[in-house]
C-alpha cells in the first residue's frame, strides 16, 4: 500500500509538526517515533507520563432494546456483569472459537461501544452486523467522528487533572466517565495498554488536535512527551499484553493465547461458545507463552523456537526491555512446555540462544491501580 493511500488520523499534522517518523500501521500512518527516540518515550512513560495518538482504533455504537443480549452474543465474555461506566476486555470469536479481534467493551446508560482493533474494523463491523437483525440492534460504525487520546503514566492524573473538573481519583481502573476535558466534551476511561496508570480519552475528531497540544503544555514541568508505535509495542510486551496479528490471530482460539478468563461458557449461548467448550475439555495443544532470553540477544517475531533441541513454535512478539536490559518475549509452544520456569532456546541468527518460559508480566513496578 502507498503511503498516499493510508488512512490519517486527525493528529497527523501535529506529529509531522513534531518531527515524528511515520510508518503504514494497520492501514493508517502513524508515528512509529519522535526525535527523542523509542526508549527515551518508553522510559518516560515509565517514569513521569506519555502521550499517544491511538485514534486508529475502531469505535462501534450499538443501540436498542436487546443490545445487551446482542453484545453477550457476539462476545465472550459476561457484559451482564458491567454496570454503566465500567468497561470490559473480552474477544470476537468465529464459530469455530477462532479469533476474529480482541476488543474493550464500554456500558453506557443508553448504548454500548465495542473498541476494536483498527487493522481489524471493517471485518469485526462486517461480522456482529450479521448477528445485528435477529436482536433488532442499530450497530453504528463511529470511527471516522472520534479521536482516541492515551495519556500514561505514574503523572498522568495530575497532568489531566488541570484540564477536567472530573473528580479523577473517583475513576477506577476499567471505569470511565463522560465529562470535559479542556472544555471539550469527552469519555474520560481509565484504561491503557501501557502497565502504567492513565486514561484514554475519547474526543470528537476536530477536538483532537487542541487537546493534543494542551495537554503536552500543561504536562511538560512534568516531564510529559509524546509517544509512538514503538514505545507504545515496547511498553505493552513487557506487560506480556497480546497484539492482534502479533500474539492473537485467526489460526487460534482464546484458549490458546492465554485468554480463557475472558471466555465465560456457563453466561449463556453466545458465537463460538460450543467449539470452545469442547476445545477445553480436549486441551489446547499449543500454548502463548513469554519467556526471557538467559543471554544477550534481540528476539525478534518470526525467530524459532527450540524445546529439548527440536522445533517447537515461533517468537510472536519480542524485543530487549528497556527496563530491564534484557530480551524478552512471547511465543506459542508445545503445551506441556508452557509452564514457568521451562527451558527452551530461540533461534537468533542461526544460533540457539538459551531462554526460560515465565509469567508475565516482566516488569513488576507498574502503576495500574485495580
Amino acid at each position: 500500500m502507498k503511503i498516499t493511500d493510508l488512512n490519517r488520523t486527525p493528529l497527523h499534522a501535529e506529529h509531522l509538526a513534531a518531527g515524528a517518523k511515520m510508518v503504514p500501521f494497520a492501514g493508517w500512518e502513524m508515528p512509529v517515533q519522535y526525535p527523542s527516540g523509542i526508549t527515551a518515550e518508553h522510559q518516560a512513560v515509565r517514569r513521569a507520563a506519555g502521550l499517544f495518538d491511538v485514534s486508529h482504533m475502531g469505535e462501534l455504537e450499538v443501540r436498542g432494546d436487546r443490545a445487551l443480549e446482542f453484545v453477550q452474543h457476539v462476545t465472550t465474555n459476561d457484559a451482564s456483569r458491567l454496570e454503566e461506566g465500567q468497561a470490559q476486555y473480552s474477544t470476537l470469536v468465529q464459530e469455530d472459537g477462532t479469533l476474529l479481534d480482541d476488543l474493550l467493551v464500554y456500558r453506557f446508560p443508553d448504548r454500548w461501544m465495542l473498541v476494536v482493533n483498527g487493522s481489524n474494523k471493517d471485518r469485526d463491523l462486517a461480522w456482529i452486523l450479521r448477528f445485528a437483525p435477529d436482536f433488532g440492534v442499530e450497530v453504528r460504525d463511529r470511527t471516522e467522528e472520534i479521536a482516541l487520546l492515551a495519556l500514561q503514566g505514574p503523572r498522568a492524573e495530575k497532568i489531566l487533572a488541570r484540564l477536567t473538573g472530573a473528580d479523577l481519583s473517583r475513576i477506577r481502573y476499567y471505569w470511565f466517565e463522560e465529562g470535559k476535558v479542556d472544555g471539550r466534551p469527552a469519555v474520560i476511561s481509565r484504561t491503557g495498554y501501557t502497565g502504567e496508570d492513565g486514561f484514554e480519552l475519547y474526543v470528537s475528531a476536530e477536538d483532537a488536535a487542541p487537546l493534543w497540544r494542551r495537554l503536552l503544555e500543561v504536562g511538560s514541568d512534568d516531564g510529559l512527551v509524546p509517544a509512538g508505535l514503538g514505545a507504545r509495542d515496547s511498553l505493552r510486551l513487557e506487560m506480556g499484553y497480546a497484539l492482534y496479528g502479533n500474539d492473537l490471530d485467526e489460526r487460534r482460539t482464546p484458549l490458546e493465547a492465554g485468554l480463557g478468563w475472558v471466555v465465560k461458557l456457563n453466561k449463556g449461548e453466545f458465537v463460538g461458545r460450543e467449539a470452545l467448550r469442547k476445545r477445553k475439555e480436549a486441551g489446547p495443544r499449543e500454548r502463548l507463552v513469554g519467556f526471557r532470553l538467559r543471554e544477550r540477544g534481540f528476539p525478534r517475531p518470526g525467530y524459532k523456537v527450540h524445546v529439548n533441541g527440536e522445533p517447537a513454535g515461533e517468537v510472536t512478539s519480542g524485543v530487549v526491555s528497556p527496563m530491564l536490559g534484557e530480551g524478552i518475549g512471547m511465543a506459542y509452544v508445545p503445551a506441556d512446555a508452557a509452564a514457568p520456569g521451562t527451558e527452551i532456546e530461540i533461534v537468533i541468527r542461526n544460533r540457539a540462544i538459551a531462554a526460560e518460559t515465565v509469567r508475565p508480566p516482566f516488569y513488576k513496578e507498574g502503576t495500574v491501580r485495580s
